[in-house]
């Protein structure tokens, strides 16, 4: 079985590539696509996959923009932090879809779903990303104006703009201030990337980073950017190359 996957996020790409893997010893990952431009030039120059596992956010558009500039006609499992989006249409469009994060149960419930629909998965079957496409280029994403964050035994509202960055740190999500007050959340950094709007931007699986905080970048090793901070912080953090004009254009629209 060959496998194509749709991910910017190298780091997930490579997690997924090796659950996928240790599950079906047999699969073959043909490659990791990581953007609209780039999948649309592969699958116009390569034979299709028989599965493709595919983001939905890319860091130049939808994966829908894919499926629509070539024809297509294999079964997709979609991986989204988009729960809301993450119902009929899908099931319908594709085979499955996994949401972030991504676990090894839920691959593997996907891979028996798989397995049993193929053999009624007709080569000439063609389907159609519009309805889905459009419901995703009409929503207006709602940016929040607070988090709420536990205190002792108090719930206190922190204003976005109040907030410098939010990050991973053993595997639990943290908020930073800017005036170095740090709060413990129960949310997901994919939810918050959704929630915290332009101002934000999530230079990798750990950071996600006010515009403001950031007061410049530096060239690092393998054309990698290291983010220097308005507000104190110890550990580097780095943009990967795959993200770093995506981080420019962010850092400049404002």
């Amino acid at each position: 079985m060959k496998i194509v996957i749709i991910e910017d996020e190298k780091i997930t790409a490579e997690d997924l590539a090796e659950l996928i893997t240790r599950l079906q010893p047999e699969a073959q990952i043909v490659c990791c696509l990581g953007s609209v431009k780039e999948g649309i030039e592969y699958f116009k120059n390569h034979p299709a996959p028989d599965l493709i596992f595919s983001d939905i956010q890319l860091g130049d558009g939808l994966s829908f923009d894919i499926f629509k500039a070539v024809e297509l006609s294999v079964p997709i499992i979609f991986c989204t932090a988009y729960d809301e989006y993450a119902l009929n249409a899908f099931r319908t469009s594709g085979i499955d879809y996994l949401l972030k994060p991504v676990v090894s149960d839920s691959v593997e419930q996907a891979f028996h779903k798989y397995h049993s629909l193929r053999k009624g998965f007709s080569g000439a079957q063609q389907v159609s990303y519009d309805a889905i496409l459009d419901l995703f280029a009409a929503r207006v994403p709602q940016k929040a104006s607070s988090i709420l964050v536990n205190y002792k035994d108090k719930i206190i509202p922190v204003k976005m703009e109040q907030i410098a960055m939010f990050y991973i740190r053993n595997e639990e999500v943290n908020l930073l201030t800017f005036e170095d007050k740090s709060y413990l959340l129960s949310k997901k950094m994919d939810e918050l990337e959704r929630i915290s709007g332009d101002d934000f931007f999530r230079v990798n699986r750990q950071y996600l980073l006010n515009r403001k905080a950031v007061k410049d970048a530096s060239h690092f090793f393998s054309r990698k950017l290291v983010v220097n901070l308005s507000v104190p912080f110890k550990e580097n953090i780095t943009v990967s190359k795959e993200k770093t004009p995506f981080f420019l254009n962010w850092l400049a629209s404002k």
